[in-house]
């Protein structure tokens, strides 16, 4: 009857023999009928409260199904199972119920790269803090060899815990590419797509539209290694989801839209040959080759990126004497509450903040907007870059844990503005 099935969803591949086979996005399926559910609930109001909807599912994808919560997760392993069920339900007394699947999922500590073999790189590693305490956008400057890489497979390991929402929403995204993993649950996601990545393979599309690395890496991160050897129009098309964290895939017959809200880390030799500024190398390109080599990354751009590192090499004897690094969890810690100081403020990370609510919680007064106002007509930044400039203060303003900006932490921040030539 009607009344019953319009308290079920269903999902599976039929096969002909009448078995139900899995199939991807299944988490993902969990997911939206969850909010459907929540949404139709928020119209009704309060005072009447509808019963959870039952999503009938293959048993191999129960188990990720039931991670959404929420939801009553149904497994069938065929449609004659599924049949049973349906008149059990219409109260037929012969029937059998299918029972609602509980998530046999041991659920464990997501484990990243530890930070402490990182030696030296101080610059970078507190430059890596900042970003992960507001939300920043980096861009990693230096020679082969000097860690940049190796910093930016440690760097999900400093974000902050994901939320049950952000995992829920990492999770819909990889299960719709038929990548999640139940043992990867509320695991910051790292990706590094190769230089030679298409714009479809990068931004997402094909047929049917399927997300790419940026929708992939939805509350994780994104790391472009060797960004100038990516083509150009590829890196333009991270212009748009980088101010949104939204990406539409319109094709003729359909648009998708896939969320994209990625943390971007990005990495560059510094000339064609890698060893310009190197401490004992010495360059091989002319000043014409290495601007040449550095315009290959547009202005608009590099504008939408907050930080701009320099990586830098050691010398033999430096070699010898680096220091241990610090363990991911100290650093972790500092990025914790710098962390929850935004969220208690204002909600959001620093780097989501509007112009109107930058007015608010980055006021700046006396010798720092002196600072502020020499700095940007020297270095000609647009409205946007003043913008950002005033987010990274903020960012780092809250892990010296003050509420004003003093001029050391704007001046940190305009540190990190500076010019490719510069870097």
């Amino acid at each position: 009857p009607a009344r019953v099935l319009d308290r079920y969803e269903f999902a599976g591949e039929l096969s002909l023999s009448g078995e139900l086979r899995p199939v991807r996005g299944t988490l993902a399926m969990a997911y939206a009928v969850t909010l459907a559910s929540v949404g139709a609930a928020s119209e009704k109001g309060a005072a009447e409260k509808s019963p959870l909807r039952g999503f009938v599912v293959p048993a191999e994808s129960a188990d990720e199904a039931a991670l959404v919560g929420q939801v009553l997760i149904y497994p069938a392993k065929t449609l004659l199972q599924v049949v049973e069920h349906l008149r059990a339900e219409a109260g037929e007394a012969d029937a059998r119920r299918i029972e609602v699947h509980q998530a046999m999922v041991r659920l464990t500590p997501p484990t990243y790269p530890e930070m402490f073999d990182v030696k030296g790189q101080l610059a970078a590693r507190r430059a890596l803090e900042i970003a992960a305490a507001g939300g920043h956008s980096v861009l990693l400057v230096g020679p082969p060899g000097t860690g940049k890489t190796m910093l930016a497979q440690r760097f999900a390991g400093i974000l902050p815990p994901m939320t049950t929402d952000e995992a829920l929403e990492s999770a819909a995204v990889l299960s719709l590419a038929g990548q999640f993993a139940t043992q990867r649950w509320a695991t910051r996601i790292y990706r590094s797509p190769h230089h030679t990545a298409s714009a479809v393979a990068l931004v997402g599309g094909g047929n049917p539209p399927m997300p790419g690395e940026i929708s992939l890496a939805h509350h994780g991160v994104l790391f472009l290694d060797e960004l100038p050897e990516f083509e150009r129009r590829v890196l333009e098309a991270l212009r748009q989801p980088l101010e949104s964290g939204l990406i539409t895939v319109s094709r003729a017959a359909r648009q998708v839209e896939y969320p994209a809200k990625f943390q971007l880390l990005a990495a560059m030799n510094p000339c064609p040959c890698g060893y310009f500024g190197h401490k004992t190398i010495e360059c091989r390109c002319t000043p014409d080759l290495v601007a040449r080599y550095q315009d290959r990354i547009s202005g608009p751009l590099l504008d939408r990126i907050d930080m701009r590192v320099e990586v830098s090499s050691f010398t033999e004897e430096e070699l010898t004497t680096l220091g241990d690094g610090e363990p991911t969890r100290f650093i972790a810690e500092r990025v914790r509450k710098a962390y929850h100081r935004a969220l208690s403020r204002q909600g959001k990370l620093n780097d989501h903040l509007q112009p109107a609510e930058i007015d608010q919680v980055c006021t700046v007064t006396g010798a720092v907007k002196q600072l502020l106002h020499a700095a940007a007509v020297r270095l000609g930044w647009s409205m946007r870059a003043y913008h950002r400039v005033l987010k990274v203060s903020r960012t780092i303003a809250d892990l010296a844990g003050t509420d004003e900006l003093a001029t050391s932490h704007v001046a940190e921040a305009i540190q990190y503005r500076r010019s490719l030539r510069e870097v």
